[in-house]
């Protein structure tokens, strides 16, 4: 049974956070998650927050974006996409822990030039992390406890030239009952009607991310509600 509460973030795993996840399931998965951002539009609000790191950036000079639990990479292929539109030079570098998912998004991004992909993981092994102009995070702070989110977010400004953009979830007990309503029909994987309710459940209120940007040195944040039931923050590093 799968519990939710407004006054705290669940401690339940997702299925998804398993090393061994791999196969159909996974692939399929990766599709009912696809969709779900596709009706949802959850992309944009990544997209939309680089746009206001980089709105001072030359255009001359390439931008570097890493991507923090990129997943099957379609994070990227977005971003890649979006600076052919605006004549922009991007390197784009996924990073996830699980190797079988990195497989799948090299494949998925072998008619991009400028993605590649490391396999690191990012809480016990920061060190690896690679600098870059931007660091990403969509959908990938909730999976974590509380005092890991503040740590990582430290070592990913440490990191980053110009910033973090944040795109997660938040704890909504509406979002939550709609989601329960919903995902029979339109998701095919018991893993995605599972795992969406426990992040929906893991999700943020947002004076909890207030406290952690209070908690975090050297950096301007911007943080707002979006459709549908996600925050975008905007982390700028001070200069």
């Amino acid at each position: 049974m799968i519990s939710f509460s407004n006054k705290h973030r669940s401690s339940q795993e997702e299925v998804m956070d398993r090393l061994d996840f791999q196969g159909d399931e996974l692939n399929n998965l990766l599709n009912d998650l696809k969709t779900i951002n596709k009706w949802l539009g959850g992309n944009h609000i990544t997209i939309d927050g680089v746009k206001k790191l980089i709105k001072n950036h030359s255009r001359d000079n390439t931008i570097t974006i890493l991507d923090i639990g990129c997943g099957d990479g379609e994070m990227l292929r977005k971003c890649a996409d979006y600076s052919v539109k605006q004549n922009l030079k991007f390197k784009l570098i996924g990073i996830d822990f699980n190797e079988n998912i990195l497989e799948i998004a090299k494949s998925k991004s072998a008619g991009y030039s400028n993605i590649s992909f490391i396999n690191i993981d990012v809480v016990n092994n920061t060190e690896a992390i690679p600098e870059s102009d931007i660091v990403l995070c969509t959908l990938f702070l909730h999976h974590f406890k509380n005092e890991e989110i503040e740590r990582l977010i430290k070592e990913f400004l440490v990191k980053s030239r110009l910033g973090i953009v944040i795109n997660d979830l938040e704890r909504s007990k509406l979002a939550f009952n709609l989601f329960k309503l919903v995902h029979k029909l339109f998701l095919k994987t018991k893993t995605a009607r599972h795992d969406g309710l426990i992040s929906i459940a893991r999700g943020f209120k947002k004076n909890e991310l207030v406290r952690f940007s209070e908690h975090i040195q050297n950096q301007k944040s911007t943080i707002r509600w979006c459709w549908a039931y996600r925050f975008q923050w905007i982390i700028n590093k001070n200069k």
